[in-house]
């Protein structure tokens, strides 16, 4: 999308065993980040048993499908790290806990779409700039359940991230998977009081920081 750098954002949460989580089936994947701390949730630890990483990476990729490290799914994009997903979704579980509205800005291959679904999400809007990943992000979750598309509890739109969905707001939960030079302001503006964000923010996306964003009941950040 314009403007926005992406970027795996590895880096953002650190950890002696952020790298050593990595398993040979998507369930060591999972009971790894568990036993490493990567993973305390146990809602997040039912949802992503329940999304196979495998399904949302590029065929060439699949040999490192369960590898805790960021894969390239074309268009200078990633799919995050494995542990990396799973601190974005132990931070805006409780947002979503109650079936909570979700935004993806920059849903990539569509797996945290499916794992918000998991999560309980009432609804889960991805927004992808470029349209060939917003296909690809619409593949795989058809693959993986149809009925979420059919149903339209998930959604994959075409268009520039930083305005958000207005037509689908307010949202529980947004996450950014790339970083912005700043907080965007459209999407603290469709974010729901009492809800959260989290999108990583440096003038340098080397060294971009990952925030929590949260609005309070009177929508005050």
């Amino acid at each position: 999308m314009p403007g926005l750098t992406r970027l795996a954002v590895t880096r953002l949460v650190t950890g002696a065993f952020a790298w050593s989580s990595s398993g040979k089936t998507n369930d060591d994947l999972v009971t790894n980040l568990v036993r490493d701390r990567r993973l305390k949730l146990p809602a997040v630890e039912a949802a992503l048993r329940r999304v196979d990483r495998k399904m949302f990476v590029l065929p060439a990729e699949r040999g490192a499908a369960y590898d805790d490290r960021p894969l390239g799914i074309g268009y200078s994009a990633t799919i995050s790290a494995p542990h990396m997903h799973a601190a974005a979704l132990e931070f805006l579980a409780p947002s979503i806990a109650e079936k909570g509205s979700v935004l993806d800005v920059g849903c990539g291959s569509g797996y945290l779409l499916a794992a918000f679904a998991a999560l309980g999400a009432r609804a889960a809007h991805g927004v992808e700039y470029a349209p060939d990943l917003a296909k690809l992000a619409e593949s795989n979750l058809r693959a993986h359940d149809a009925a979420l598309l059919d149903g339209g509890r998930v959604t994959v739109t075409t268009g520039d991230g930083w305005n958000g969905l207005p037509a689908k707001a307010p949202f529980d939960a947004i996450y950014v998977g790339a970083a912005a030079t700043s907080v965007p302001r459209a999407l603290v503006d469709q974010l729901r009081p009492g809800g959260r964000m989290v999108v990583p923010v440096g003038k340098q996306a080397s060294k971009a920081t990952l925030l929590r964003v949260d609005k309070d009941g009177a929508g005050v950040v």
